[in-house]
């Protein structure tokens, strides 16, 4: 993969292929910054229309991840669970901006539905002893997840087990002999039970769901932070949108009016020069508030944008790299 310059553009990696990429695709064009690809769909190279200065990366999730941890893209849209696979300390190599609510599924521990006794990692932990004990071999554990199975393990005391890396469809190798246990990932846990497995009651690893990252091990220019923040300023203006409504109402200018317009901005709600922004679940709260104390007609709106002064995910980046900058300064 091409280095990072820092006279170079905002590199951005983003899923090449299947459920993911369409979901990242939709992503963007709704938060105003819509994909176009280089090459016709099956180009590797893409742009943001609206961000000049960036170039996007079409690569596997699991590339994404690994390129977000060497420092070979600035910016990657991909699975927590990928990302926590690269190993301990993830957090000082890439920083987790925003969850995107989307790419769900839970990285779970699961055993044979046989296993009527065996409900928790306690259970585990006593059946790995049992099965040591019993056959002289540790109890084998199929997974794709090396090191989050390891961690997890670890934490609840199990010991008595080795790891059988999976090449294939893990969830298959209690069928075929392969393995006691599975540690793989999971969205409705169908798959798993129409392999005769079932969800240890406290198995759940990580609750994973595709982040929008940045590596702190690549290097960042001002111009690409410039327009790292043109890019999570739109996001967060078209989240904050997603969750709120203006109310207008014909205003009176009186003490009353203002006593609670002063109570609602206490609850949460934001001045605006017509009337008030609130969360979505309070729209029905305030406008019945308002209309109680007289005020109305109140009409509801919902804005396609809402931008900040302050933008908290850029913040975050900006003060990350500011960090590293100076630590690797001789």
């Amino acid at each position: 993969m091409t280095a990072l310059e820092t006279n170079g553009p905002l590199v951005i990696a983003v899923p090449s292929k299947g459920r993911l990429k369409e979901q990242v695709d939709a992503w963007l064009a709704d938060s105003g910054l819509p994909l176009s690809v280089s090459g016709g769909a099956r180009g590797y190279l893409a742009s943001l229309k609206g961000l000049p200065g960036v170039q996007v990366r079409l690569l596997s999730a699991g590339d994404i991840a690994e390129a977000l941890d060497a420092g070979e893209v600035h910016m990657g849209v991909t699975g927590e669970d990928l990302l926590r696979e690269r190993g301990e300390e993830l957090d000082s190599r890439v920083l987790l901006l925003r969850p995107l609510g989307f790419g769900r599924a839970d990285l779970v521990v699961a055993a044979p539905k046989s296993w009527l006794d065996v409900d928790t990692m306690a259970d585990v932990e006593e059946v790995a002893h049992e099965h040591l004990a019993r056959t002289g071999r540790r109890m084998r554990v199929a997974t794709k997840y090396l090191v989050q199975t390891r961690s997890f393990f670890a934490r609840h005391g199990v010991v008595d087990y080795r790891i059988t890396e999976s090449g294939g469809a893990t969830e298959g190798a209690p069928a075929t002999g392969a393995a006691e246990l599975v540690v793989d990932i999971t969205t409705t846990g169908a798959t798993l039970a129409a392999n005769g497995l079932k969800v240890i009651s406290d198995g759940t690893i990580l609750k994973s769901q595709a982040h929008l990252a940045a590596s702190l091990r690549a290097p960042w220019s001002r111009d690409q932070l410039a327009a790292a923040e043109q890019l999570l300023r739109a996001v967060e203006a078209r989240a904050a949108a997603l969750t709120s409504a203006t109310l207008i109402w014909p205003t009176t200018n009186d003490e009353a009016e203002a006593a609670l317009v002063e109570q609602l901005v206490a609850a949460g709600a934001s001045r605006r020069p017509n009337g008030l922004l609130v969360g979505a679940a309070q729209v029905a709260s305030a406008a019945a508030a308002l209309t109680s104390a007289g005020l109305g007609p109140v009409t509801v709106a919902r804005p396609e944008f809402v931008f900040e002064v302050t933008c908290s995910s850029f913040d975050g980046l900006a003060k990350r790299v500011s960090d590293v900058a100076v630590k690797s300064t001789p």
